[in-house]
């Protein structure tokens, strides 16, 4: 079961559980959507789950609903042209089908204009609620990919994921963005307080490390690409006589080249690499957890790129300095959470970082080579991730 406030209003899903994690992904993202009365604004690098794009065929067809979908165009394309481009082939069309049914259902539906790589993941629903995290509308990412959903209920939250969206369906956004919006102004729900920032105008790597540097514990993490260019693996060497640094990475990407495996694991860090095995696809997590009381989420990989060309949302619940003992304590419930989770990775699904061969691959504008595809019981997990 998902983890959430008392109140209900934040939810953190660990999934999928077809590979063993405690929560389902597909599901969730599909009674988000089912939940909308007025309005779904969608900002997503791929989708080409079938069921996730019924729900949104569904949700079109209520009374007075607007459906607005942004996609990344790469997932639209081929990569060769066909002999018959009359008839539909080649690479990406499953992909093809589900955009053409959505514009027969006459929903809005625009491919990003961000010559690099538009890597959003989020819905905001009614104007008062948000899905965001790291996982694409994939069937791949749903059921295969270690991946995590974090759903806030708040129109002040909304209202900043809504500017976002607004500034994204007008080609604002990513390489292309005019000007630099200030950051948005940190919102409190549930006692919790959070913080929303989104590359490249908010430097969301600058975030994460001030958040970093303040931790007096430890700072757990999981993340897909992790790469030397983020700057994030030097506040990290900076911290290793003064915490405890623990990490799982995907072994695709921690054995690359450009990768900061190396000089993370040199600091101190116990350090893993999750191998793609049986059905488990990749670990594709953009997480932290610092002193079990903050939680860094979202779609933004520890690389460069994502921090100063790619269009990325970070989300963070939680503030080392919170002075109440009810916020503190709904804080811990999150964090620990998914900390847990992260921790049973590293124990059932890992092997211990060695110093690797390093595969020359160019990091590319996400910070990995390979494009984004598609604990609460403890049995369970040990089951299925031995």
């Amino acid at each position: 079961m998902p983890i959430r406030t008392d109140d209900g209003n934040i939810e953190v899903h660990m999934g999928p559980s077809e590979v063993g994690a405690p929560d389902e992904l597909r599901r969730p993202i599909v009674d988000f959507i089912k939940g909308a009365n007025r309005s779904l604004d969608i900002a997503v690098q791929e989708l080409d789950d079938r069921e996730i794009a019924l729900a949104i065929v569904e949700a079109s067809r209520k009374p007075k609903m607007r459906v607005r979908i942004v996609l990344e165009a790469d997932y639209l394309t081929v990569k060769k042209a066909v002999e018959d481009p009359w008839t539909p082939s080649g690479s990406n069309e499953h992909n093809r089908e589900i955009h053409d049914a959505l514009l027969r259902s006459a929903i809005y539906v625009r491919s990003d204009f961000n010559p690099k790589i538009f890597h959003q993941k989020f819905i905001v629903r009614d104007g008062s609620a948000v899905l965001t995290g790291s996982t694409n509308f994939t069937t791949t990412g749903v059921t295969k990919n270690l991946n995590h959903l974090i759903i806030v209920k708040s129109r002040k939250i909304a209202n900043i994921y809504k500017k976002e969206f607004k500034e994204i369906a007008q080609g604002h956004f990513g390489a292309l963005n005019e000007g630099h919006d200030p950051a948005p102004p940190e919102v409190t729900v549930s006692g919790i307080p959070i913080r929303v920032v989104f590359s490249p105008d908010h430097s969301p790597k600058m975030e994460i490390m001030k958040r970093m540097l303040k931790a007096q514990n430890r700072v757990d993490f999981a993340i897909f690409t992790f790469s030397k260019s983020s700057g994030i693996d030097d506040a990290m060497i900076a911290l290793k006589d003064q915490i405890e640094l623990r990490g799982v990475l995907d072994s695709a990407q921690g054995n690359q080249k450009w990768a900061a495996t190396r000089p993370v694991r040199n600091a101190g860090a116990d350090l893993r690499l999750v191998r793609k095995k049986g059905k488990l696809g990749k670990l594709h997590h953009k997480l932290m957890v610092i002193d079990d009381r903050v939680l860094v989420g979202g779609s933004f990989n520890y690389t460069g790129p994502a921090n100063k060309l790619n269009d990325e949302n970070v989300i963070i619940l939680g503030d080392l300095k919170s002075a109440s003992a009810t916020s503190r304590a709904q804080q811990r419930r999150l964090a620990t959470y998914a900390r847990t989770v992260s921790t049973t990775i590293m124990a059932r699904r890992c092997r211990v970082s060695r110093p690797p061969t390093p595969r020359h691959q160019p990091e590319r504008h996400s910070g990995a080579f390979i494009k984004d595809q598609h604990v609460a019981n403890r049995t369970r997990l040990d089951h299925h991730w031995t």
